[in-house]
């Protein structure tokens, strides 16, 4: 959506439901951390269809032949379908209260009401400031010293028809089928993770001192409440006649049934979908207030699905919550793409990333054919192979050590196992069981194919690496004496996986060279897998192209540069 230009002394925020609205002045927020680097938009994209893909195989999987909805009620009879306790245009109001207790029962407590608005008309788009339907109240809140100490705060909403209070204890002014309630954390506990870092050679580190104190007193790994200022009230504009036990989920998690009468409840929704993570801060004991701005918004049937579905969830969390945490960044470049992008570039965007993908999976379909079908190496380069291997396992152990989420330690698993298979289509491999290693398992031995050896691929190969090797070694020794002098690592194992991941992320490219060699001494490409290099060659055009248009960081652009004009050149 595009904002309207604004020349209030406050800057604007997008609220959850796409409202615009002030931010509390800059002395009433705390300094945010550094931002961290912005994840590539590519991976991105990628990243989010593959687990859309994922999602969709898995409930495919858990959902095939599912037993028919038991339409029958109780004694055998059909269930009927409920209505909305609150019918169109009922005249209701909103009291929200903020408390440190999930289960909140002091009404009279003048403190813990937020905000009371009276006189809201269900179903309503037309009223409010913006003509819109929408309401907003700003405070800053008091909080007390547990939630300056990583304690939670709950906000707790109650909508009840024009004449009634949520207090049960009011009896002449309480009704159940009157009332309805939802709260929820409006904190947000988030974990922050402190590397311990130091110049290897003079011990010393650029890391701040209050930092390192709080590493050695809760660990590497610290857990901590955040905030975020906006929220939404969503009430759904909805009057479908819903069927208890047949709404489809993840709705069915939203609509609440009485138990005696059969109907159901207005949908209260807390809608956050458009807070970012990046504008969320932690709660320390240096804040006495926090600011609130709390909005209330009618919401369509359909917008809520949407958002439902967003906010969802799988109920097979068995990849643990740090995957989700990065999920959430992840997600947060869609959403402002989503935000400040031209629309027409956005949608050029999508498209290109769908055919990158095609191309990307068609090159590595091809590439397993070729080395599956090739019956001679000649004009191949088999040191190559082994040196991709050696490459696959240095990035494999470095996003180990450096704690990458799980999809992507799948992906480079699979890509070693891959090139390890490759090396049983390039040499002969058998296992030694005479000579063991350990005194346990089998010698694996390794010996040159006969196509290789017999033609002058192999003299070529050896001599492009022994070139080669006059390059690389002086480039990786100037490489690690570098690191050493001038970077901080967590030890002697971690400087070696990131020089070694630093120096092939640099000069890996060199490493074409050996081939490029042979195909010159042979006066031949003939012998080269040309389909998995053309939709390669066609991948690193898109990646010069958006290079340029896409948001990245500057590095990783010159690199986009660099790998297209090497393979070009290949």
């Amino acid at each position: 959506p595009i904002l309207p230009p604004h020349h209030g002394l406050c800057p604007l925020q997008v609220t959850s439901n796409g409202s615009i609205g002030r931010n509390p002045p800059a002395e009433t927020q705390p300094q945010n951390p550094p931002p961290q680097p912005a994840p590539n938009a590519w991976q991105v994209i990628k990243g989010v269809l593959f687990r859309i893909f994922i999602i969709w195989a898995i409930s495919s999987w858990f959902r095939r032949g599912p037993a028919p909805q038991d339409q029958a009620g109780p004694g055998g009879a059909p269930r009927v379908a409920s209505r909305n306790l609150f019918p169109k245009d009922t005249l209701m109001n909103l009291h929200v209260y903020i408390s440190e207790h999930e289960h909140f029962t002091d009404f009279n407590a003048t403190s813990a009401l937020f905000w009371e608005q009276h006189d809201l008309v269900y179903g309503d788009w037309t009223s409010g400031e913006n003509s819109d339907g929408c309401y907003e109240h700003f405070a800053e809140l008091d909080i007390p010293q547990s939630v300056q100490q990583n304690g939670s705060i709950y906000i707790h909403v109650y909508f009840t028809k024009s004449g009634f209070h949520p207090d049960p204890r009011q009896k002449a002014l309480y009704r159940r089928l009157a009332t309805v309630h939802m709260s929820r954390m409006i904190n947000k506990y988030k974990r922050r993770r402190f590397q311990k870092t130091k110049n290897l050679l003079t011990g010393e580190t650029e890391a701040d001192p209050e930092m390192i104190k709080r590493a050695e007193d809760f660990g590497p790994v610290e857990v901590i409440s955040h905030w975020h200022p906006n929220i939404t009230i969503n009430i759904v504009d909805d009057h479908t006649p819903w069927v208890k036990g047949s709404v489809p989920p993840p709705l069915d998690q939203y609509v609440k049934f009485d138990a005696v009468s059969g109907d159901y409840y207005p949908i209260i929704y807390f809608n956050d979908y458009w807070n970012l993570q990046k504008d969320y801060y932690p709660i320390n004991e240096s804040l006495a207030s926090l600011p609130l701005r709390v909005s209330f918004c009618p919401l369509s049937l359909w917008r809520w699905q949407l958002y439902a579905a967003q906010s969802t969830r799988s109920p097979w969390n068995f990849l643990g919550d740090e995957l989700y945490e990065q999920s959430d960044e992840e997600q947060d470049s869609v959403k402002v793409a989503l935000l400040e992008t031209n629309p027409y570039l956005l949608a050029l965007t999508i498209i290109v990333s769908i055919v990158h993908s095609v191309f990307e999976f068609l090159a590595f379909k091809n590439d397993i054919q070729f080395w599956n079908s090739r019956q001679s190496l000649e004009g191949l380069s088999v040191r190559s192979v082994f040196f991709g291997v050696f490459q696959s396992f240095v990035v494999l152990l470095y996003i180990l050590d450096n704690e990458t989420n799980f999809v992507v330690q799948v992906s480079v698993f699979i890509g070693v196992l891959i090139d390890l298979w490759k090396i049983t289509k390039v040499m002969d491999v058998r296992l030694d069981r005479e000579h063991k290693v350990a005194g346990l398992f089998p010698r694996p031995t390794f010996k040159d194919k006969s196509t290789y050896v017999e033609s002058s691929t192999k003299v070529y190969d050896d001599m492009a690496f022994r070139y080669l090797s006059w390059i690389l070694f002086p480039l990786l020794g100037c490489y690690a004496v570098y690191s050493l002098l001038y970077l901080e690592h967590k030890g002697w194992y971690s400087w070696v996986l990131s020089m070694l991941y630093g120096f092939l992320l640099t000069f890996g490219f060199i490493t074409m060279t050996p081939q490029l060699f042979i195909n010159y001494k042979l006066k031949s490409v003939a012998h080269l897998p040309w389909r998995m290099l053309t939709y390669k060659a066609l991948n690193t055009f898109i990646d010069d192209l958006f290079a340029f248009v896409i948001k990245m960081p500057v590095m990783y652009r010159i690199g986009c540069l660099r790998d297209g004009e090497a393979r070009r050149q290949a």
